[in-house]
């Protein structure tokens, strides 16, 4: 146990900071989890933001924050079809045939 008043109040400040940090770090890791388990559009807008969050406080490193965005956004791009796009088929497209057409030959009148 610190003796010194100093050491006191610093004691109790950096427990204070560690439980924000706890719940800051703790609200991170599972929007991540969330928004890979489920990568709809708000949950990888949450976890993005999250991320952003724990930067800019310095919780987690900017490289690794990177690294967690660029993986949920490529979770997000090979995510599976929802029910309703499943359903539905394209057509193939269809080729353009162009016709043909032919031109039509007039007679020239010769006049003597």
């Amino acid at each position: 146990m610190p003796i010194l008043d100093n050491a006191k109040k610093a004691l109790r400040s950096s427990r204070k900071k560690t439980e924000v940090n706890q719940v800051l770090k703790s609200k991170t890791r599972t929007l991540i989890k969330k928004a890979k388990l489920q990568p709809t559009a708000e949950n990888v807008s949450a976890a993005f933001s999250s991320i952003d969050k724990s930067v800019k406080k310095n919780l987690i490193h900017k490289n690794r924050a990177a690294r967690l965005k660029s993986s949920l956004s490529s979770v997000k791009e090979t995510a599976p079809q929802t029910a309703k796009s499943a359903g539905k088929k394209k057509k193939p497209a269809q080729k353009a045939t162009k016709k043909k057409t032919t031109a039509k030959k007039t007679k020239k009148s010769s006049s003597k």
